[in-house]
């Protein structure tokens, strides 16, 4: 993430008054959490809801313009409501930006919520601040959304890649760093052994 001051400047240009938004949260105390720093900087709570089923109801019938949602609540937990909401079809709510929340982060954690199709994971508790500069970096995000696979929602990568040449397949790609691996390990050896 950029200087934070450097989002605040920039973000003159949204206006989150008018912005459909649905809190998802099982927890009273989760869903104050993020509904009160959202009212902080403009933002109005269109929808809230205490499980995915409510949500689900909801976006169905609505255009949602930002979703926030829980990543652990009992019956169809927040991962599920994201593969939901991404396979559905529902145009526009299938590309809504997504923003999920939780209180406890594993690698396994940040895995599934990339994985589900989330743009984005914020830690509770979190600071109004932590949130508006992840809601103004998710309304930047020129991230193209992909169906990969099994895979549906924003590109997983965030940093350009090397375009390819004309004739080279990813096998290649492949078979190109192993060989590299492969030539500094033997090299390694060497040096060790002199």
């Amino acid at each position: 993430m950029s200087n934070f001051n450097d989002n605040l400047r920039d973000s003159a240009v949204f206006n989150l008054a008018s912005a459909v938004t649905m809190v998802v949260d099982d927890s009273a105390f989760g869903m104050e959490l993020t509904a009160g720093a959202l009212r902080g900087f403009g933002v109005q709570i269109r929808y809230a809801c205490a499980d995915a089923g409510q949500a689900i109801d909801i976006i169905k019938d609505h255009p949602i313009d930002l979703l926030f949602v829980d990543c652990d609540m009992p019956g169809l937990d927040g991962h599920e409501l994201v593969r939901w909401v991404r396979n559905s079809g529902l145009e526009p709510n299938a590309f809504v930006p997504i923003i999920m929340t939780t209180a406890h982060v594993r690698k396994s954690k940040v895995a599934l919520v990339r994985d589900c199709g989330a743009n984005f994971l914020v830690t509770k508790p979190f600071s109004p601040a932590t949130l508006l500069e992840r809601v103004i970096w998710v309304a930047r995000d020129s991230r193209p959304y992909l169906e990969a696979g099994n895979y549906k929602g924003p590109d997983r990568r965030f940093n350009p890649t090397k375009p390819r040449d004309y004739d080279e397949r990813r096998s290649d790609m492949v078979a190109l760093a192993a060989k590299i691996a492969s030539d500094k390990a033997a090299a390694a050896a060497v040096e060790t052994a002199s």
